[in-house]
């Protein structure tokens, strides 16, 4: 997950890196890159937790990042700023990464239920 978290942001980083100079699209542009690049952050702060709690607090947060990410990447597509296939694996990504986030999320808080 660290690779695949670091590889979705650097997909990211070039998707920015890509967009016209426009106001728009670098505002839009600049929200994503934010929220993007998060995801791979909050995931590594997860792995270095010092317990469940925290672990679930910050894969918490990396999903609050991906459910952003998601938002600006269908900005981008819907104002036009990006042809919309240029932004789909970017979403699929996205929502790959959501849905084994959440299921770490949910071990990690059964664990903690069976522990009390």
């Amino acid at each position: 997950m660290k690779e695949r978290t670091k590889e979705f942001a650097l997909r990211i980083v070039r998707l920015y890196s890509a967009l016209p100079k426009s106001p728009v699209a670098q505002t839009l542009g600049k929200q994503v890159l934010r929220s993007g690049t998060s995801v791979g952050a909050h995931y590594r702060e997860a792995v270095r937790s010092r317990s469940d709690a925290e672990y679930v607090s910050k894969i918490e947060g990396a999903l609050q990042e991906l459910e952003e990410t998601g938002y600006w990447l269908e900005l981008l597509a819907d104002a036009g700023v990006c042809q919309p296939g240029a932004v789909a694996a970017l979403r699929t990504e996205a929502d790959e990464l959501t849905a084994i986030l959440v299921t770490c999320a949910k071990k990690a808080k059964k664990r903690m239920r069976s522990e009390e």
